[in-house]
């Protein structure tokens, strides 16, 4: 079928109101789910197969966050659903106020490679429980995990409601010139541009999911064995490709060989002294991304590291040190197992620092100073993060999860997820037996004063 009759498609049957009870919403939710349990193996099999991962990382950062959210949202969809009555100002007497939510209609959500399988189902779980059809477009680089996606897709749902469309720039162009009442995004900075400029052209609302640089803070009162186990784990997950990986470090120049020494250990004790002979480390997506991320490492001192499998597309845990804010590595997001050391005096100096770049996705901070703490959260802004731990703040469903300037914008997990996709519809329902005459034509001194006693 044709991208734009799949569009037509689906909001003929939008508009018959199907998707809008709670027991349709619930059916969808419960079909979906079943159909990921009952495809797990095939799921980890095509994960394996595009990105290496082992079956314990699938299912920490793929299977398992999907089941977390889908649990989640069933359990809280009813009472999300319900209409929220507001207190009503007094000079509107006798009325009562209310906010009602409605789905969107046709929504789009486009998937990155990095994580494709949780990044593909998350925003589709939102979009079916705010009551939306949905049309999801897979990475192409992740072709496996895109296959499975379609078959489960297919043989869960009709085209009509939810629907998946392979390829890759080609299809991204097409579907970007079609008319979708909510566009959801995840990927890199330049064509997340091209989404707004396209979903400008119908003033279609968006969420945007990107990236950056994203500082992790090491200063001297830290626990610096713990803060080196935990930067070691965020830094290199899923080789590096995660969009909230630690881009690069800043620690405090005083305990910057120290730290160093710990972070060397604790590579050595994840991934072993050859990490490219280890089963469960994964690789690049693919030859240009390899030979991208090898670039940046040209000329450059590694503590460890600095090699790669090109035949494996595997870059082996990487520290650089010698890095300046001019250095190549510096200039754009790594997104791979390359981690570059800068160090700093006073924490105002790492303030500084980040504060003159874009805002980035997520910031963490590893101190034990309060004073510390307050300062980097109330002079910086960033998507979201964590003190002295990395990651584990999107991996809720309690909190959204987005960015903020260059890093996106909107948010999502959990009630988010319904929120934005969902539209806030605000109702005033006024009593027809009584009306008081105080708005109305002619005005007099009495009536103003009146108004403003009540208004």
């Amino acid at each position: 079928m044709k991208i734009d009759e799949l569009v037509r498609g689906q909001r003929r049957f939008f508009e018959k109101g199907h998707t809008k009870s709670l027991a349709f919403r619930m059916q969808a939710l419960e079909r979906l789910e079943k159909i990921v349990k009952r495809n797990e193996g095939e799921i980890r099999h095509a994960l394996y197969q595009d990105l290496h991962k082992s079956s314990f990382e699938s299912y920490m950062t793929e299977m398992g966050m999907v089941f977390s959210e889908l649990d989640f949202v069933k359990r809280h969809l009813k009472g999300w659903m319900r209409k929220k009555t507001v207190p009503t100002p007094l000079a509107q007497f006798p009325s009562r106020s209310f906010v009602t939510y409605e789905p969107y209609g046709v929504v789009l959500v486009m998937a990155p490679w990095n994580y494709p399988f949780m990044l593909c189902m998350d925003p589709l779980i939102g979009a079916v429980a705010a009551g939306n059809c949905c049309i999801l477009k897979p990475s192409g680089y992740a072709k496996h995990v895109s296959a499975v996606i379609v078959k489960m897709i297919r043989e869960a749902f009709p085209p009509e409601f939810v629907a998946v469309v392979e390829g890759g720039r080609a299809e991204n162009q097409e579907l970007l010139e079609q008319r979708f009442d909510y566009i959801f995004f995840t990927g890199g900075v330049t064509v997340g541009r091209l989404v707004m400029e396209k979903a400008a052209r119908y003033l279609t609302p968006v969420t945007l999911e990107l990236g950056g640089k994203s500082p992790c803070i090491v200063d001297n009162t830290a626990n610096l064995k713990m803060a080196a186990k935990r930067l070691v784990f965020g830094k290199y997950l899923n080789s590096g490709q995660t969009c909230v990986a630690p881009d690069y470090l800043l620690v405090q120049e005083d305990v910057k060989e120290k730290f160093l020494v710990y972070v060397k250990h604790f590579i050595r004790q994840m991934f072993g002294k050859e990490p490219l002979k280890n089963p469960d480390y994964p690789r690049m997506i693919n030859e240009k991304h390899y030979h991208r991320v090898m670039g940046l490492l040209k000329g450059e001192k590694a503590e460890t590291g600095g090699y790669g499998d090109e035949k494996r597309l595997q870059i082996a845990p990487t520290v650089l040190t010698g890095i300046t804010e001019g250095s190549p590595v510096m200039q754009e997001e790594i997104f791979g197992p390359v981690l570059p050391v800068l160090t700093f005096g006073e924490i105002e100096e790492a303030i500084k620092f980040i504060k003159e770049r874009e805002k980035p996705l997520a910031l963490y901070l590893f101190t034990r100073d309060a004073r510390t703490e307050k300062r980097v959260l109330r002079n910086l802004s960033f998507g979201g993060g964590c003190i002295n731990d990395t990651i584990i703040h999107l991996a809720t469903p309690h909190m959204g999860f987005g960015g903020v300037g260059g890093s996106g914008m909107g948010s999502y997990h959990g009630k988010e997820s319904f929120d934005t996709f969902s539209h806030k519809k605000s109702v005033v329902k006024k009593s027809d037996i009584i009306d008081l005459p105080i708005r109305y034509q002619p005005y007099t001194e009495g009536k103003e004063w009146l108004l403003r006693r009540f208004l």
